[in-house]
């Protein structure tokens, strides 16, 4: 159980306890669940096989795309540390209150990095994201 604690205070850009999954997921912007993306400032929960533990934020951010992991990055993963949006403006952590910019994953407050985030491929209506 030390060894556990030690490890999640080691710092790899986000701490050591965040899991690290293989992520794979392509996506049709055409298909009305991820119509959203589709304008600026939009964005969606993706979730499923490839998407890690928890899933992504995707965000168009007017002049490309970003993935995000759901996972807390400055904290090892608990009940209460999975990213969500607020306000279609910043991400929340409910563990200990951390914001981030939705569209720049800047931390605002409370984090000291942004949350983890994948390569997004865009190729016409289709996006790829991986690491």
């Amino acid at each position: 159980m030390i060894l556990t604690l030690l490890n999640c205070q080691s710092d790899d850009g986000t701490v050591s306890c965040v899991p690290s999954y293989t992520i794979s997921k392509s996506i049709n912007l055409s298909m009305p669940l991820y119509v959203n993306l589709n304008n600026p400032g939009g964005w969606i929960y993706l979730e499923g096989i490839n998407t890690g533990s928890r899933g992504l934020i995707v965000v168009n951010t007017g002049v490309g795309y970003k993935a995000y992991d759901r996972n807390a990055p400055h904290i090892c993963p608990t009940g209460k540390s999975t990213i969500y949006v607020k306000d279609n403006l910043k991400m929340v952590c409910d563990e200990d209150g951390s914001e981030w910019i939705l569209t720049t994953g800047q931390p605002t407050k409370v984090a000291n990095r942004s949350p983890r985030t994948y390569q997004v491929i865009a190729n016409g209506n289709q996006l790829l994201i991986t690491n």
